[in-house]
């Protein structure tokens, strides 16, 4: 096996299934996704299922691998994001200051390198290490999402920067970890920060001038979430119905959804049939429950929005309330099968740092599946599935 082979298969796991009914944008990277040689973006594919298609390495000889090479970015902090490979580059990045490398998988010699020069005083409103979840690529860029908030778009052949945008403000506590996500013709990201007080929100900037195009609030009044009171659904009774008019606004004391939380620094997932990108936001703010009374809604929540516009499709909140700070970001990988009563469905599952996995039909947003993962969560019983709604055990609460 050579050297090559190996790093793209053992090292990063580097594959993808195929992508069906890719949008005719950007449509460079939807082809780029179908070939497994390529890892084109940090879940894989679109449908952040993290799963290799190559047969090389398997379950027999895995044992027998051995490093071919390393290689040291220069930083000794968090490294939490892994490389994209194109063709036979790979790129990797560093925790801050966030230095992106362009390396031959050949000749392992550094084609460009980007060192952006950001403010120190970010390091400490950053949380937790000063890490970087990764790149994106997307018609010939390649894409960084700094500390500092500054969202790069560099020349992926030269590593020249091509433009770049602030997505917040470090100076009231808003940095960013996340890796961009490169959905048809946008660049979507998220913001860092809730422990600060920063109210969270995805964005969507256009992949080729950097203009914003559309921003969507965790919390707050229905025009900053991009929520319809009547278009947009929620599991309520066992059934999908409209959230409502001020459905989050209700759900705060006064002017406490200002500091709200809800960040999203997490990954997002994409279904080009249906032109939704799904995600999984944070914890509440405060930390401190008992200076937030209520359900702090759309904290914990998984999300559904139009990348075209941002519009809410439909949102579920998985823990209200928060009080342990579960943080609900991880990954929502989307997938197609049966339910229990035999019917096809569009799904996606979620398996939550509150200890329940969750499947929802992806287009309507109907919840499937609410069950623990594993049999030590004591802090609720279950999941009451016409409610949605997990119940709590009094002696575990943090009041």
């Amino acid at each position: 096996m050579s050297r090559k082979s190996m790093f793209k298969q053992g090292a990063i796991a580097m594959a993808v299934a195929a992508v069906p009914g890719l949008a005719l944008a950007n449509a460079d990277l939807g082809k780029l996704m179908k070939d497994p040689k390529n890892w084109a973006a940090q879940a894989g594919d679109f449908s952040n299922q993290r799963y290799s298609d190559l047969k090389q390495i398997n379950k027999s000889n895995v044992k027998d691998l051995k490093v071919a090479w390393t290689f040291s970015t220069g930083v000794l902090r968090g490294h939490e994001g892994g490389p994209i490979v194109i063709g036979d580059t790979l790129y990797v990045h560093s925790a801050f200051p966030n230095k992106v490398f362009a390396i031959d998988l050949e000749t392992q010699k550094i084609k460009w390198k980007y060192e952006p020069k950001q403010d120190p005083s970010v390091i400490p409103v950053m949380c937790c290490d000063t890490v970087n979840r990764g790149l994106a690529y997307g018609e010939g860029k390649i894409f960084l999402q700094q500390a500092d908030t500054t969202l790069v778009a560099l020349d992926a052949k030269t590593g020249k920067k091509i433009w770049d945008v602030k997505n917040g403000d470090p100076k009231v506590g808003g940095t960013n970890t996340n890796a961009p996500h490169v959905f048809d013709k946008y660049v979507v990201t998220g913001i860092s920060g809730g422990e600060f007080g920063v109210r969270g929100y995805l964005s969507a900037y256009d992949i080729n001038t950097g203009k914003m195009v559309w921003r969507g609030y965790s919390m707050g009044p229905d025009a900053d979430m991009i929520m319809d009171p009547e278009k947009t659904m929620t599991w309520t009774d066992g059934k999908m119905a409209p959230v409502g008019k001020d459905s989050s606004l209700k759900t705060w004391q006064g002017d406490q959804w200002k500091i709200g939380g809800g960040t999203t620094w997490g990954w997002y997932s994409y279904d080009p049939e249906l032109r939704q990108v799904f995600y999984g936001n944070g914890n509440p703010s405060t930390w401190n429950p008992a200076q937030r009374p209520g359900d702090n809604k759309w904290s914990m929540s998984l999300w559904s929005r139009d990348i075209d516009t941002g519009k809410v499709k439909w949102v579920y909140q998985m823990t209200p309330h928060d009080e342990w700070d579960f943080d609900g970001i991880n990954e929502v990988p989307l997938w197609e099968g049966k339910d229990k009563n035999g019917k096809q469905r569009k799904m996606l599952s979620h398996f939550d740092r509150n200890g329940f996995g969750y499947t929802l039909d992806r287009v309507t947003g109907e919840l499937l599946v609410a069950e623990k993962f594993d049999p030590a969560v004591n802090w609720a019983t279950h999941v009451d599935m016409k409610t949605g709604r997990p119940q709590v055990v009094a002696k575990y609460s943090t009041h």
